[in-house]
């Protein structure tokens, strides 16, 4: 997992492809203030943006993906992320290949806040629980891009 300023995305595109590409075809919407709600293709993979409130931490389960890379931008607000190690994980809900996701279980205990900004970046090894909250309540703007695992 790589957690970073927006401003510094570049110094990894080296080593994450697709993710140049991807932070530029995001820059029209990183100033608006209200981006619209939707999925964006663009070459080398896709995003989409979404807006919406955390839950409590210890609401929900961890996700992880097998076909595609997550970079979770915030555009405006916060969120709580939780991490945990996949090995260290229990399955709550089988690998959905549609939805490239499975639901799993997990210590809670590593969670970091990112706020407007931020990103941060997992691999199929990183099982994360975004849209979290440990204290209050928080509303984010964000966009959710997806690379193609290689």
């Amino acid at each position: 997992m790589i957690i970073d300023k927006i401003s510094n995305a570049g110094f990894y595109g080296s080593f994450v492809k697709g993710l140049d590409a991807g932070m530029e075809a995001i820059k029209p919407f990183l100033d608006q203030k209200d981006p619209e709600i939707g999925r964006h293709e663009f070459d080398g993979g896709y995003f989409m943006i979404q807006k919406g409130q955390t839950k409590p931490i210890e609401e929900g389960t961890f996700e992880a993906h097998r076909k595609y890379i997550d970079v979770q931008i915030i555009l405006d607000g916060s969120e709580e992320v939780a991490w945990a190690e996949i090995g260290d994980c229990t399955t709550a809900i089988e690998y959905n290949p549609e939805k490239d996701a499975e639901r799993l279980e997990g210590d809670r205990s590593h969670h970091m806040l990112i706020s407007a900004g931020m990103f941060y970046l997992v691999w199929p090894h990183d099982v994360h629980k975004p849209v979290s909250h440990t204290k209050e309540q928080q509303s984010f703007t964000k966009i959710v891009m997806k690379l193609p695992v290689e």
